[in-house]
C-alpha cells in the first residue's frame, strides 16, 4: 500500500511504525473473511482493510476535522482486536500495532464524552487492583438484584475454592507467575491448580506479591503511558527473582490468562524506545510463557492422569491468534486421556476482548452466543478455556459451566500416596 507522509511527520517513531504496516498491506480483504465484527456487521469500515484505510486517511492528515469524527472512532472501538486478520493475512500485516497508534490518535483529535470517559476511567480503575477489584465484586455480588443488566452477567456465583498450594522451595526448578488481577477473584483455583499440577512435574512456581496488573487493561482502552508504567513496575518487580536464580536464570514467567500472556511478550515492543528498560523488557518477554507451553514440554505421563471427561475446548484469541499456539492446550489434553467434542468455526471470537463485553455489550453477546451454539454443539460437560476473560463471559450466559483447563486437569490428579 502507497503511503504519502511527509518527511517531517516520518521523524516521529509512531508514524515511522504506521508506515512500515501501512506499506505491508497489499489490501487483499483476506482479513474480512475472518473479521467477526465483519461478518456480523457487513460494513467494510467494521472490518480489518476498512479500518486500515480509516487509519491511513487519518495519520497522514494530522488537520482533517471533517472526515474524522466519532464514526471513525466507532469502528474503531468496534474491533476486538482478536488479530483473526493477522493469522489469516498473507503479507504479515501487524494490524494491531497499527490500530494502538490509530487508536491513540483519534483519542486525542476526537475526545469522548464525559460518560464514555468516566466508564473508562472506572473499569481501569476498578479492574486492575486485585484487592480493590475482589472487595466491588464482593458488593456486586451482595446486591445483585440491584445491578445493571450488562454488568449482573459478568458476577459470577461464589468461586470454586483455592485449596492449598505446595511449598515452592522444595524444588530446583523455579518459575515466576504472573497472578493477575481480576483472576484472583473471579477464578483463585486456577492458579492455585497449576501450582499443584507443576507440583507434581517438580517444578516451584514462585508468586510475586509487587507485580500486579500487566498492563493490557490500561493499554487497551488507551491510557497506553499507564500501561507502559504497569510494565515497567513488573519488570522491576520479576527482574530481582530473575537475577538471583544465577546463571540459568528462573525458567519462566508462567501466566495462567492468555491475555495477559500476550501483552507481557508484548512488553519488549511497548518498551523498545525506553533506554532504561528496553534490554529488560526484552529478556522478560523471552521468559513469558502461557502455561501450556510448560507443560506441553514436561513428561506427562508422569501425571497419571488418565481421564475421560468430554470436554469441549474454547482457545483464546489471545492464545491462538496473538501467541500462535492454536492446538497446543487441544494436545496436552487430549494426551491425558480427555475427550475433546469438535468446535465449528474455532478461530472466532467469543466477545470477551478484554472490556469489549461492557463497552460493547450487544455485538459482543451476539458473538458469545454464536460461540456456545458452537462449543456445545457436541454436548461436552464441561467448556474448558485458558483466559479469564473468555470464561467470565461465556459463563455469564448461566449454559454449560465454564473453567479453566487447567482446575480440570488439577481435579484428576491422582491423591498423593502421602497425603
Amino acid at each position: 500500500m502507497q503511503t504519502h507522509f511527509t518527511e517531517e511527520a516520518l521523524k516521529q517513531p509512531h508514524i515511522q511504525e504506521a508506515d512500515r504496516v501501512l506499506r505491508s498491506c497489499v489490501h487483499c480483504g483476506f482479513c474480512n473473511a475472518t473479521c467477526p465484527t465483519y461478518q456480523l456487521l457487513g460494513d467494510e469500515r467494521d472490518g480489518p482493510r476498512g479500518r486500515i484505510y480509516l487509519m491511513k486517511q487519518m495519520l497522514e492528515n494530522p488537520d482533517d476535522s471533517e472526515n474524522v469524527t466519532e464514526q471513525t472512532r466507532l469502528h474503531l472501538d468496534r474491533c476486538l482486536t482478536c488479530r483473526n486478520c493477522e493469522t489469516t493475512c498473507p503479507s504479515g500485516v501487524e494490524y494491531h500495532k497499527l490500530l494502538d497508534i490509530g487508536r491513540a490518535e483519534i483519542e486525542r483529535r476526537v475526545p469522548r464524552s464525559t460518560a464514555e470517559r468516566a466508564q473508562r476511567y472506572a473499569l481501569r480503575k476498578a479492574l486492575v487492583e486485585p484487592k480493590r477489584f475482589q472487595a466491588l465484586l464482593k458488593l456486586g455480588q451482595t446486591f445483585k438484584p440491584l445491578v445493571s443488566g450488562k454488568l449482573k452477567d459478568k458476577l459470577p456465583p461464589k468461586p470454586v475454592d483455592a485449596g492449598t498450594r505446595p511449598d515452592h522451595k522444595r524444588h530446583a526448578r523455579q518459575m515466576l507467575i504472573l497472578e493477575g488481577c481480576v483472576q484472583p477473584g473471579l477464578s483463585p483455583n486456577t492458579n492455585a491448580a497449576t501450582a499443584r499440577v507443576l507440583d507434581r512435574l517438580g517444578i516451584g512456581l514462585t508468586p510475586v506479591a509487587e507485580a500486579g496488573c500487566c498492563g493490557a487493561v490500561d493499554f487497551h482502552l488507551n491510557a497506553q503511558d499507564d500501561g507502559r508504567a504497569r510494565a515497567r513496575a513488573n519488570i522491576d518487580a520479576w527482574w530481582p527473582h530473575i537475577e538471583k536464580e544465577g546463571e540459568a536464570g528462573v525458567e519462566a514467567i508462567v501466566q495462567t490468562a492468555s491475555g495477559c500472556g500476550a501483552f507481557v511478550k508484548e512488553y519488549r515492543d511497548i518498551l523498545k524506545d525506553d533506554p532504561a528498560y528496553a534490554d529488560k523488557a526484552r529478556r522478560v518477554s523471552e521468559l513469558a510463557k502461557d502455561l501450556v507451553e510448560v507443560l506441553r514440554d514436561e513428561e506427562l505421563a508422569s501425571l497419571e492422569v488418565n481421564e475421560g471427561r468430554r470436554l469441549a475446548f474454547h482457545c483464546p484469541c489471545t492464545l491462538q491468534h496473538a501467541q500462535k499456539l492454536g492446538g497446543a492446550v487441544e494436545g496436552v489434553l487430549v494426551k491425558l486421556g480427555f475427550i475433546l467434542t469438535p468446535v465449528q468455526d474455532a478461530h472466532l471470537c467469543c466477545g470477551s476482548a478484554g472490556t469489549y463485553s461492557i463497552t460493547q455489550p450487544e455485538l459482543a453477546t451476539q458473538l458469545r452466543d454464536n460461540k456456545l451454539n458452537a462449543l456445545e454443539a457436541g454436548n461436552p460437560e464441561t467448556i474448558v478455556t485458558a483466559n479469564i476473560g473468555c470464561q467470565t463471559h461465556l459463563n455469564g450466559a448461566g449454559r454449560t459451566p465454564v473453567r479453566h483447563w487447567i482446575e480440570i486437569v488439577d481435579e484428576a490428579l491422582p491423591t498423593p500416596v502421602n497425603s
